[in-house]
């Protein structure tokens, strides 16, 4: 108690002497000065109290506030010492609050003298922050976490040989924010490097919409058929149960356009049923037809089928039918219409992005009925003829999506409303794919008793057909698609039976 009270009485006659010696202000005003105007942030109020502040004063405060995202700064300062006849300092606290890190408390010295007859701040980088000094930084700097993984609807992991890499490899760049942390560092010559504040990443676990076992099932049904795929839907959400895509050249069942071939049959079949055209109406079947001076259309291996159904025309895939019935039936505009209302040239936020099809009006009848068999300018891609399927067995189209509407949405943007479909038309078409699996171009190839489909060859000039599948069965929606694999009996199907007999 002494020891202070002499040295209180020492302070105060110094300070005494210096103000009857005529220097202006006093220690303590001054400090009282710069703490207020620090903490309001009056960098100017502040180099004013300063001695010969450095050129740098008022760039150092701003880029520290700055660069480390300060929101606020609270000042704690102690009881002035007196250091000698014309020096003393001020011990203080401070937090600072970082937006990414919170509250960041330091402790300093302000330290003061007598310069030019009147009481300064003698100003050095660690007045700032006492890191600062000797030529020290504080900075902010992110750093990597563990990547991110993307795990099934079931919280699994995703085999390396399951063929969704392709697909998935779209997606975690959408997240490599999640796995990102940042670090508050301090740095100094000849000191090591000092974190003083870490903000670890997020989680690095995002679950898609993908099912265990119905991706199992749809890789090992690729195994061995090369440049293929196939994509399998839920139809009452849209949601992607797998993607299996082994498709070659860089191409991607989500992305890339291919002729449809007779898979579009199903559009065209819904145009012509809203032209008024019934599914137990007869109709030709010949084993060529061409509309007067145009073209001549044949069937596959030119069969004659003579006068059928309509029904039995789709599940035998009669080209001939669906062109000449076409070209009497539809206007140049009713089959991009329809095509259109089914999720042509609409977009599809999955996550990982996703494109549907086109198809241009024709601008001659030889256009028209190529069109009308998945020719001409009609062109889709594997996932948005999977969701075709998929709309015929709910009844709605709606976009497919690969991870939870949120995040679907923050990703590629808010998807399109669903499309409740005519329901006369999308009950006719289920019985028409059936037909095609109970005794039309899928029927006789193991394909289990409920399964409702459609075949599709698509011609490329100069090179192998594609080959299509499209179908349904209970709640599951799928399309398998072999790139130059031959016609869709003989490629698709098989890979179908092997996908839905391995469920």
């Amino acid at each position: 108690m002494l020891v202070s009270a002499v040295l209180a009485v020492f302070g105060a006659v110094t300070f005494a002497v210096a103000a009857s010696s005529g220097v202006k202000g006093s220690a303590a005003a001054t400090s009282a000065d710069y703490f207020e105007a620090w903490s309001i942030g009056d960098v100017e109020g502040m180099a004013r109290l300063v001695y010969q502040p450095p050129g740098d004063f008022r760039a150092r405060h701003l880029a520290m506030s700055g660069e480390l995202a300060v929101e606020s700064i609270e000042l704690r300062p102690g009881a002035v010492k007196s250091t000698g006849a014309e020096t003393a300092e001020v011990p203080f606290s401070g937090s600072r609050t970082l937006e990414t890190f919170g509250a960041w408390p330091f402790d300093g010295t302000l330290r003061l003298a007598v310069r030019d007859r009147q009481w300064k701040v003698l100003w050095a980088p660690e007045t700032l922050h006492p890191l600062l000094k000797d030529g020290g930084t504080v900075e902010v700097v992110d750093f990597d976490g563990p990547s991110i993984e993307l795990v099934t609807r079931e919280g699994d992991k995703i085999p390396h040989n399951s063929y969704a890499d392709s697909t998935l490899a779209r997606l975690r760049p959408e997240f490599e924010d999640s796995n990102v942390g940042w670090a508050l560092v301090a740095r100094a010559p000849g000191r090591p490097e000092q974190r003083i504040m870490t903000v670890e990443p997020k989680a690095d676990v995002e679950r898609t919409t993908l099912s265990s076992s119905v991706q199992a099932a749809a890789a090992r049904a690729l195994d061995g058929v090369a440049n293929s795929a196939i994509i399998v839907l839920k139809p009452g959400t849209g949601e992607v149960l797998a993607v299996a895509d082994r498709l070659e050249g860089g191409y991607s069942a989500f992305h890339d356009f291919f002729p449809p071939g007779s898979t579009f049959k199903i559009i065209t079949a819904a145009a012509l049923m809203k032209a008024g055209l019934e599914p137990d109406a007869q109709v030709a079947c010949p084993g060529s037809y061409s509309f007067p001076q145009r073209r001549a259309f044949t069937n596959d291996g030119g069969v004659d089928r003579g006068l059928i159904s309509f029904t039995d025309a789709f599940a035998h895939s009669c080209n001939t039918t669906f062109v000449e019935q076409s070209l009497t039936r539809l206007g140049q505009q009713d089959l991009r219409e329809t095509a259109h209302e089914w999720g042509f040239g609409r977009p599809m936020p999955t996550g990982a992005q996703g494109a549907c099809g086109s198809i241009e009006d024709p601008a001659d009848p030889d256009f028209a009925a190529s069109n009308a068999i998945g020719q001409g300018t009609a062109i889709a891609t594997p996932l948005c003829m999977a969701t075709i399927a998929a709309a015929v067995q709910d009844g709605t189209w709606r976009t497919p999506r690969l991870l939870t509407k949120k995040q679907v949405t923050r990703i590629d943007g808010e998807p399109p409303a669903p499309v409740e479909l005519d329901s006369r038309i999308v009950a006719n078409l289920r019985d028409m794919m059936r037909a095609a699996v109970d005794h039309g171009t899928a029927s006789g190839a193991g394909l289990p008793d409920d399964v409702s489909g459609k075949t599709g060859t698509a011609e490329v000039d100069g090179q192998r057909s594609h080959g299509w599948f499209v179908g349904f069965r209970e709640d599951l929606a799928f399309c398998v698609f072999v790139r130059h694999g031959g016609s869709g009996s003989a490629a698709a199907v098989p890979v179908a039976t092997r996908f839905l007999n391995g469920l």
